[in-house]
């Protein structure tokens, strides 16, 4: 697909050797290497970009986070897709910022 999208990421981990935090911390360091352009919120991270980018960096943001110590992951995501335009971060929060 070669939609500019947003997708909503929410990571809740669980582990009895790591804080949650500290894996969605992770996370989200996994999310800001990637380059995909993102906005951490207090219950989820939202990232701006083309469709099958964005799944590659969840898929690796899973990989990571269970290799650092998770034990499980209960996750949300949200897709917002639209074939007639481009959907922006901006267009929906811009004027709060």
């Amino acid at each position: 697909m070669n939609y500019l999208v947003n997708i909503s990421l929410q990571v809740l981990p669980s582990s009895e050797s790591k804080h949650p935090y500290d894996i969605v911390d992770k996370a989200i360091e996994v999310i800001a290497a990637s380059g995909i352009k993102y906005k951490v919120c207090p219950f989820e991270t939202v990232m701006e970009g083309n469709y099958d980018d964005i799944m590659q960096v969840i898929k690796k943001v899973f990989i990571e986070c269970m290799e650092y110590g998770a034990e499980s992951i209960f996750s949300n995501i949200k897709v917002q897709i639209n074939s007639k335009k481009d959907v922006f971060i901006e267009d929906k929060t811009g004027k709060y910022e």
